[in-house]
């Protein structure tokens, strides 16, 4: 099928046979009835002067004007028509609306041109002969005439189905790449919704991992020393009582950092927190918790201390000279230790636990090794939540760092990250 460019695949066909919509096949219907009606009437002086019974000149118009019914079909055969039965004096409709449709459907340029060169030359020669047959002029008028007459049947429809058909080839890439265009606007709107989604779940586990962080180490050391209070307040009140001092600076200590995140969160501002690596837009949808003012390597020996004081065994090794880190390595670092003495006061009771700490040229080490548990060591029944190796090993991996962790051959337990010194 040779498309006219007036109906497209896809623009919802409704329509008989070829035809893509009923409006489309009535138009063509009436045309093919006109020109029916045109060349029957012409067939009639064609008869006298074919010596033959005008109902066969009739009838034979009629055959040949009713083939303009087919012009969406083959619209090459219908100006093929047309120009054969042009010696005949028949098929004005037939020619015009046949070579508008050529022109504005999708065939080659070169038919075309070579179509309507034919037409232009067999109704120039028609109109000559007849012209100079039936009138006395002079020749160059009759010339005049004839081309005027030959120029003015074929290049206006030929003209204008050209402009058509380009303007409807233009309309449908238009409409192609509004098409285009939007199925991209869709794809990319679902991809930043993903990307936003993301990033809000990356957020919601980061924040998560930080409460936790801060909320286990303070709020385990408590069970510890609740334990111990419970343990010598009979025996020893003054320990007692010590115990319950520290019980009380670090339930002040706990609330002191979840009122400094919480109040973070709700201005919408930066607060401590590694922020986690996101790509693309996901980067400025996840709102992210600065790291400036977060805990810090030198207050490793702080923490330290406060699991001695918990009565943990514990010792500090430091190799190298401390540098200045980047705020996120040195939280990190810093979150690293601190998780791993809260594992300790968790599962290993009783035993002996050293933190190293290793200054190296283009990185920071450290380690926490726990030794078996204590023969008179009760563990405290504090809960597990099983995030702590997970969150420990994110941050470690977030910066670009090695996370190892795992059991000693002593029956122990070991957690080693290495961190590169810059961001």
């Amino acid at each position: 099928m040779t498309g006219t460019g007036e109906e497209r695949e896809g623009t919802g066909r409704d329509g008989p046979w070829w035809w893509e919509r009923w409006r489309s096949a009535l138009l063509d219907v009436g045309l093919a009835a006109v020109s029916a009606a045109e060349c029957g009437l012409e067939g009639l002086p064609f008869a006298r002067e074919a010596g033959i019974p005008a109902a066969l000149g009739v009838s034979f118009g009629v055959v040949v004007g009713a083939t303009l019914l087919l012009r969406r079909r083959w619209p090459v055969a219908v100006v093929l028509v047309g120009i054969g039965v042009s010696p005949a004096m028949m098929g004005f409709l037939l020619g015009v609306v046949g070579l508008y449709t050529l022109a504005a459907c999708e065939v080659p340029r070169r038919v075309t041109v070579t179509l309507g060169s034919m037409s232009l030359a067999a109704t120039f020669v028609v109109t000559y002969l007849r012209t100079r047959g039936d009138v006395e002029a002079d020749g160059l008028l009759v010339v005049v005439l004839s081309a005027f007459m030959a120029v003015a049947l074929t290049v206006p429809p030929v003209l204008l189905g050209l402009y058509v058909g380009a303007r409807r080839r233009l309309m449908e890439s238009l409409q192609e790449r509004a098409d285009s265009l939007e199925r991209e606007l869709s794809l990319l709107a679902d991809r930043a919704e993903e990307r936003a989604e993301w990033a809000r779940t990356e957020e919601r586990t980061r924040i998560a991992r930080e409460m936790h962080d801060v909320v286990a180490h303070r709020v385990s050391l408590m069970v510890v020393h609740a334990a111990a209070l419970q343990a010598v307040a009979e025996k020893d009140p003054g320990k007692a009582v010590k115990n319950a001092a520290l019980v009380g600076d670090m339930g002040r200590q706990a609330l002191t950092e979840l009122r400094e995140m919480l109040g973070v969160l709700r201005a919408g501002s930066p607060g401590p927190g590694p922020r986690p690596a996101v790509r693309g837009h996901a980067a400025q949808a996840a709102p992210a918790l600065a790291v400036e003012d977060g805990p810090c390597l030198a207050e490793l020996e702080a923490l330290v201390g406060q699991s001695r004081a918990a009565g943990m065994n514990v010792e500090m090794v430091v190799h190298g000279e401390a540098e200045r880190y980047p705020a996120e390595v040195e939280q990190t670092a810093y979150r690293v230790v601190q998780e791993a003495l809260t594992n300790c006061h968790k599962h290993a009771p009783g035993a002996r636990v050293v933190v190293r700490l290793a200054h190296r040229e283009g990185e920071v080490a450290m380690q926490v090794q726990n030794g078996p548990c204590g023969a008179d060591g009760v563990e405290p029944g504090l809960p597990s939540g099983g995030n702590g190796l997970v969150g420990m090993r994110e941050r470690v991996l977030g910066l670009g760092g090695v996370f190892v962790s795992g059991p000693t051959d002593e029956g122990g337990f070991k957690v080693s990250a290495v961190l590169p010194a810059s961001r």
